[in-house]
């Protein structure tokens, strides 16, 4: 009796389990290769004592970035305010760029990983969604501005000086410690690529509502976990092991949170920012967990969902806009 017993309680609990759904089970993929243009590597080479011919070789060889390059990112008018600065900002010793531009380029002096990952993203992207393009990516270096830049369609930018290492000496002065963890080199891939699907897919929710956001994140997140499958779980979304096992330890407590606050359904800016925007925690829900719940929830929402239903294809799942038929049919209780 014993025996049988705990046959039927295992078989109880595998029966409420779900494995992950594989969107590229026995799929014929057309490998994809993404070219990246070392535009932060031209930059670093810059001969300072020919500081005009130098600039002018910049514009020459990249024609189609230099100008967003040095209006978007530096914040000049034009190739002869660069000719003015750049001396300053070569010599600024505030932030010590000379030896930023030297660990840069040490630390990104092999890119094969990066190249690897990227070419995997996009040859699964193009699988799923044959008429996306597949991007160039440019490295560049700006004086610590942004980690990720779209100057024109079909091209993303790549703020190598923003990874440089949780714990490299400048970023004590530009970072918040909740940031610090994400600005490492094996972020890269995932955050330029986040950033790339937030701008090609955009909102499609019916309504304004945190519950309409949760979704739309909670897509974005399955998508990148389904063409990033080296990346861990935890980094997809940019929390540290620890916030993780915090959110997967009170999973169900963050759930009844939401649910006795009302808050799915709210539309008060305050409201939507604490759940979905990046910060040192969730206010609405604990000072202990992390930022952007709202994305997590959505997420395991999203997945239960694909997992449940697993006649839906992805660009059903995007397709779809009613964030309410999602949830009802994910039958997430966790």
């Amino acid at each position: 009796m014993r025996k049988i017993y705990i046959g039927i309680l295992i078989a109880m609990i595998c029966a409420g389990c779900q494995s992950k759904r594989d969107l590229f089970e026995n799929a014929q993929m057309t490998p994809q290769t993404v070219k990246i243009i070392r535009f932060d590597s031209a930059f670093v080479g810059l001969d300072t004592t020919q500081m005009s011919e130098s600039v002018d070789k910049l514009y020459k060889e990249y024609p189609d970035f230099m100008p967003y390059f040095t209006s978007d990112l530096l914040g000049l008018e034009n190739k002869d305010s660069l000719v003015a600065v750049l001396p300053k900002f070569l010599t600024d010793t505030t932030l010590k760029i000379q030896q930023m531009l030297k660990d840069e380029q040490s630390l990104f002096a092999d890119i094969s990983d990066i190249q690897r990952e990227t070419n995997e993203a996009f040859t699964r992207l193009k699988y799923l969604f044959p008429d996306m393009s597949v991007p160039d990516i440019y490295l560049y270096v700006s004086g610590f501005v942004s980690p990720v830049y779209f100057p024109s369609e079909g091209v993303i930018g790549i703020g190598a000086d923003m990874y440089l290492g949780s714990d490299y000496p400048a970023y004590a002065q530009l970072a918040y410690e909740y940031q610090k963890q994400n600005m490492r080199k094996e972020c890269v891939v995932g955050d330029a690529i986040s950033a790339y699907l937030f701008r090609s897919l955009p909102f499609n929710g019916r309504q304004n509502r945190l519950l309409d956001h949760m979704i739309y994140h909670g897509k974005i997140m399955y998508l990148l976990d389904q063409i990033l499958p080296e990346e861990k779980e935890e980094q997809i979304i940019g929390y540290s092991r620890e916030q993780w096992t915090w959110c997967v330890d009170h999973e169900r407590a963050i759930w009844q949170r939401i649910m006795d606050k009302r808050d799915l359904f709210q539309t008060d800016g305050i409201v939507l920012t604490s759940y979905m925007n990046d910060g040192p925690f969730t206010s609405e829900v604990s000072q202990d967990s992390p930022g952007r719940l709202g994305s997590w929830v959505g997420w395991r929402i999203v997945e239960n969902y694909m997992n449940t239903n697993e006649d839906v294809t992805m660009q059903a799942l995007l397709d779809n806009d009613d964030a309410q038929q999602i949830l009802e049919n994910s039958h997430y209780k966790p």
